[in-house]
C-alpha cells in the first residue's frame, strides 16, 4: 500500500498533491474509525450483573469455594475471552454454559470490566 502512494506521489505533478493527502488522512481516519468506537465495559452495569455469579464466584469476585475459581482482579481480555469460548462452546462446562449462553457481547464486556477492578490477581488464595 504504501508503494502504490509512493507511486501516486512521484507521479505527480504537484497539482492536487494537497487533495491527495487530504484523502489518504481521510482513509486513515475511516480505517482506524471502529477501533476508536468499539464498546468497552461498564463495571457499574457489570456488577449489577454479576449478581447471579455471586453464588459460586462470591460478592466480589473471591470465591468462598476452592471448586469455583476467584474472578476478583483477573485481567479483562482473559474474562471476555472465557466467558465468550462459554457461550460459544469453545469451553466446556455444563454451569457455565447455562449462564453464559444468553450473554450478549456487551453482558460479557460489563461482567469482565466489573471482575477486572476488583483487588484479587495479586493473591489468588482463598480465605
Amino acid at each position: 500500500m504504501s508503494q502504490l502512494i509512493l507511486l501516486r506521489l512521484a507521479a505527480n505533478d504537484g497539482t492536487g498533491m494537497k487533495t491527495m493527502i487530504k484523502n489518504t488522512i481521510l482513509a486513515l481516519l475511516m480505517v482506524s474509525l471502529p477501533l476508536t468506537l468499539a464498546a468497552k465495559g461498564d463495571a457499574n452495569s457489570g456488577k449489577e450483573k454479576a449478581k447471579v455469579c455471586e453464588a459460586c464466584h462470591g460478592l466480589d469476585g473471591k470465591s468462598v469455594d476452592p471448586s469455583y475459581p476467584n474472578l476478583a482482579g483477573q485481567h479483562e481480555s482473559y474474562l471476555q475471552k472465557a466467558l465468550g469460548d462459554y457461550r460459544s462452546g469453545r469451553r466446556t462446562n455444563p454451569i457455565m454454559a447455562g449462564f453464559a449462553g444468553p450473554l450478549a457481547d456487551q453482558d460479557i464486556k460489563d461482567l469482565a470490566a466489573w471482575y477486572s477492578s476488583q483487588d484479587g490477581l495479586k493473591d489468588l488464595s482463598i480465605k
